[in-house]
């Protein structure tokens, strides 16, 4: 019995590649850069492209978090704006976060933005983080792990467009290496390890705040 959602089945094979093509110029990623991160080789991504979802519905989704799309943007195109877009609440207000508030709004593990000082400039992405012992520890590839003592900044937050209200937290500190095997293990164990995007990334990189802060938006 195919148990296949439909709307992988309506999905056109060639309106699909063409949305993956424009997200990867969109981004700067080569197609095997793109089979490299939805972890395949780069001729079955090439035959999934010509084949379309219905063939291999989880690799497609692997290829949709490779490149940041929802499911319905990969199939459907584009229905949903960047969050904000619906205006903020009546009588808006930004609130002073305390640091035992910070550390309590992010949790055990989520989403966050880490933030690299490069050349020519800075550049944000974002990455699965867990929180061990007063840290944030996120995973990453050879290319994008920061050296030891690297200035970081790492950004969580969250928008509830409905209301109008949400939080944002802002931690500031240097790149620690993990370099031992067990600390590595016992990191991967926890909650939220597992990157969404998938793909090979044998690096883990611990920020220790010096600095942690955050705010709140609220409305009457």
């Amino acid at each position: 019995m195919n148990d296949t959602p439909d709307d992988i089945h309506r999905a056109d094979p060639a309106a699909v590649a063409r949305r993956i093509a424009d997200r990867r110029e969109q981004l700067g990623v080569g197609e095997e850069a793109l089979a490299q991160m939805a972890a395949m080789a780069p001729r079955y991504l090439s035959y999934l492209l010509e084949a379309g979802p219905a063939f291999d519905p989880g690799g497609f989704l692997r290829i949709a978090a490779a490149l940041g799309l929802s499911r319905g943007e990969l199939l459907e195109g584009r229905t949903e704006g960047p969050p904000g877009q619906g205006g903020p609440g009546p009588h808006p207000r930004l609130l002073g976060l305390t640091e035992a508030e910070c550390w309590d709004l992010v949790g055990t593990h989520g989403i966050g933005r880490i933030a690299l000082p490069v050349h020519p400039g800075p550049i944000v992405f974002p990455v699965n983080y867990v929180v061990d012992d007063g840290t944030f520890a996120y995973r990453t590839g050879d290319r994008t792990a920061p050296s030891e003592g690297t200035d970081l900044s790492f950004q969580v937050d969250h928008i509830d467009e409905y209301l109008g209200r949400g939080w944002s937290v802002l931690a500031i500190g240097t790149a620690e290496p993990v370099h031992d095997p067990a600390v590595r293990h016992h990191l991967a164990d926890l909650p939220g390890a597992i990157p969404w995007p998938g793909g090979d990334r044998p690096r883990w990189v611990r920020l220790r705040p010096d600095e942690i802060t955050g705010r709140r938006l609220v409305s009457d």
